[in-house]
């Protein structure tokens, strides 16, 4: 396999022989935890206690704090990173905000983070209480906070650290497109990442600092375009695409390290279900002479921490009310994996687009668009209970029902399949709506070719001229994902019930549901 021969590249010695002067340090990193202090099953989602003792979970706060316990006993000389969005994806965060991944994040003795778009998801003020509360500097160089209160004069571009008797330099990097993304506010103002990264590049080595690392929640297409056009960049430890880079793991896109010039780009998936663990070696110019590793992944041979344990049950106690709730069940796994339900159709795009059409047909509602990066896990067969389904749809969504012309729809689902190739959540999971796409053609220039509507039992090409009404989440309605187009709909309301209701109430009044897919989005 390709993988396995590039294996040895990704250890990449770039020079033989290490002088007496150079310097080795470790980067521990996570990325894109999402909330997941419990353990979580192979779907990322809740997993039992029961298949917990068994060893058949993942992650886990609990486990983590011992994996970089034991990673921190391999090196003499470590760091500890995150790559953004801790924030948001189970009722952890619903319900405490940032203060318990603050919590552990101390505890763990982190030494810097970079802002993730879901750490805007409440607005400038959590995240600034976040900040508050944590003992590490979380820095964003891509954006002019000058103009919100709550983060001027606090939230950073760069820092330096000193390990080891050595500086090195960290960069925090955001979603250019984070207002799209999240609820940032109108104040702050996003830029370039690349410019911004060079920007705090030059200032730092202008400081005599030639160990300069980037922590990224831009994605891994990003990454490589930042590693591509700046100088001076030697890490980047990424997030937001939740990529898996790996030299053994079978499902991984690409090796561990990524070499881009002089640039090594490691990533760690999501969901606490792996540490990265990569060891560099500076020369006395700071220059990379050796980079290698490989994300460990935390399975149930990794021994939780007792204490941990403990705490996290202390906290989850109010949330297992809601949680535990049997509400439906499920005939087999509904897959709302990210890598399928953002390029093509999936079950659970379908289901949860079906349950929301369900709930206002009666109000002469025709379409559902749902975004797929709304959907944030898959279930498991079985019981289904509300926690699960708060994992899957985490964001508190409201239904939104508006009307627009067919060619407003058609301008949305165009939005929707322009950023295929990098995996964003604006894919559009559909019901009451049939549609192909040519991904050859150019983003926003005709992808979308045909688009037909239920007319009773018949399919019927969309009406470009014609008013339909459609339901959606108040997100997209208020042009979150680049649905810019429903900004302006009429008569537009945004405060039906919250879409995991939703969801959970067209399970249990459906079930056992079964998963399907019925080729109402097609790729050509």
């Amino acid at each position: 396999m390709l993988k396995t021969l590039l294996t040895s590249a990704a250890a990449l010695t770039l020079t033989s022989g290490i002088a007496a002067a150079d310097y080795s340090l470790t980067i521990l990193h996570t990325n894109d935890f999402h909330a997941r202090f419990e353990p979580i099953s192979k779907y990322d989602s809740g997993c039992s206690a029961e298949d917990n003792t068994e060893g058949k979970c993942f992650g886990g706060w609990a486990r983590l704090v011992n994996a970089v316990k034991d990673a921190r006993s391999r090196s003499n000389n470590s760091i500890l990173v995150d790559g953004g969005d801790q924030f948001q994806g189970t009722l952890f965060y619903t319900y405490y905000k940032g203060k318990v991944a603050a919590e552990m994040m101390n505890g763990l003795e982190y030494d810097g983070m970079t802002v993730g778009n879901h750490e805007f998801d409440d607005g400038p003020e959590v995240l600034a209480g976040f900040m508050d509360s944590v003992g590490f500097p979380v820095l964003m160089s891509n954006a002019d906070v000058s103009g919100e209160p709550a983060l001027a004069d606090k939230l950073m571009k760069s820092t330096t650290i000193e390990r080891g008797g050595e500086k090195i330099g960290l960069i925090g990097l955001t979603p250019q497109d984070t207002p799209d993304l999240a609820s940032p506010g109108k104040n702050i103002i996003f830029t370039d990442p690349s410019e911004a990264v060079q920007g705090e590049v030059d200032k730092l080595t202008a400081e005599g600092v030639n160990k300069i690392i980037v922590l990224s929640h831009s994605g891994f297409v990003v990454d490589k375009l930042v590693a591509a056009n700046t100088t001076g960049v030697d890490v980047i430890v990424g997030g937001h695409s939740n990529t898996l880079l790996s030299n053994t793991q079978e499902r991984a896109v690409d090796i561990y390290p990524v070499m881009v010039n002089d640039t090594a780009i490691v990533q760690a998936y999501a969901y606490g279900k792996f540490l990265g663990e990569l060891n560099v070696t500076f020369d006395d110019n700071g220059k990379i002479t050796e980079a290698k590793g490989e994300p460990i992944l935390i399975d149930g041979q990794v021994v939780e921490d007792a204490a941990i344990v403990s705490r996290i049950g202390e906290l989850a106690a109010p949330l297992d009310e809601i949680r535990n709730k049997v509400v439906a069940e499920a005939a087999d796994t509904l897959n709302g994996d990210r890598d399928v339900c953002r390029v093509e159709e999936c079950s659970m795009g379908n289901l949860i687009a079906d349950a929301m059409l369900a709930r206002v047909k009666n109000q002469g509602v025709s379409i559902a668009i749902a975004n797929s990066g709304g959907i944030r896990s898959s279930i498991d067969a079985g019981e289904v209970t509300m926690g699960e389904v708060l994992t899957v749809l985490p964001f508190q969504n409201t239904l939104s029902t508006f009307e627009v012309s067919g060619q407003t729809v058609i301008d949305a689902l165009e939005n929707g399949v322009s950023q295929v190739e990098e995996v964003k959540g604006r894919f559009p999971q559909v019901a009451g709506l049939q549609f192909s796409w040519d991904p050859s053609v150019a983003p926003n220039e005709g992808r979308i070719q045909d688009v037909s509507v239920k007319d009773g039992d018949a399919w019927v090409a969309i009406d470009p001229a014609a008013t339909y009404k459609l339901v959606s989440n108040n997100f997209v309605r208020g042009g979150g994902d680049g649905f810019s187009m429903f900004t302006t709909a009429d008569n537009a309301y945004d405060f039906g019930p919250d879409v995991a209701d939703v969801l959970a109430e067209y399970m249990a009044a459906n079930g056992p549901v079964a998963p399907y897919t019925d080729g109402r989005i097609v790729k050509k």
